[in-house]
């Protein structure tokens, strides 16, 4: 998903939307929703799902609820969260986009929305770097790898590999191709052969397949 043609934000308290505000402000079509009911998933494509922590029905890790629904068929980040309050691996996990905090500089809400827009995750990356350390200690535990799973590692390159790995720890694709040294174009066209390889559509899924096939990338040349 490259552009999202609209934005449905899940606001259940009374007051303003301003993350609304913001969105129309870069050109994006808005639409804020007061109740779950109201919430109209048959009529969904191309559209980015922004659920509010404040005023929602929370799970016991500070997740909405309705989020559960709404990840298998939309794209979906929360907003007006509460630091501390929400677990972000088992977001990251779900397959949520990104969290956006309620007392968040308007650059960084803006800067967030517009990463988000591009298909990219937008979380800490001290929480990036945690889960990434947490899948590669899985992996090492792990002295087994089947015939399918290596296949599939022996057809990235060692830059893909290595690309792979930089994505999982949360860097952007400028930051990657400064780190690499190579450009953004560059770095572009290696995710697509990457996703292409993976049969990922998108930086969530990359990550999910990534775990769900122990990917342990020590283990070919």
């Amino acid at each position: 998903m490259d552009t999202a043609k609209e934005l449905v934000f899940l606001h259940q308290i009374a007051a303003p939307c301003h993350l609304a505000m913001l969105a129309e402000s870069m050109g994006v079509k808005t639409r804020v929703v007061n109740h779950v009911n109201e919430l109209d998933l048959g009529n969904s494509e191309n559209s980015f799902y922004l659920i509010s922590q404040h005023g929602a029905a929370l799970d016991n890790q500070g997740i909405p609820l309705i989020v559960t629904r709404l990840v298998p068929h939309v794209p979906v980040a929360i907003y007006q969260v509460e630091a501390g309050s929400i677990a972000l691996d088992a977001l990251l996990l779900m397959g949520v986009r990104g969290v956006l905090y309620a007392d968040q500089r308007m650059d960084l809400l803006l800067t967030g929305l517009r990463k988000m827009l591009s298909d990219e995750l937008w979380f800490d990356r001290p929480m990036m770097s945690k889960m990434l350390r947490q899948l590669v200690q899985k992996l090492e535990g792990d002295a087994h790898v089947s015939a399918d799973n290596l296949a599939m590692l022996q057809a990235l390159t060692k830059r893909e590999r290595t690309i792979i790995q930089m994505v999982g720890s949360g860097a952007r694709n400028k930051e990657i191709a400064h780190r690499l040294c190579i450009s953004e174009h560059t770095v572009k066209a290696h995710l697509s052969s990457i996703f292409r390889k993976t049969q990922s559509r998108n930086r969530v899924e990359l990550l999910r397949w990534a775990q769900s096939h122990q990917t342990h990338f020590d283990l070919v040349s």
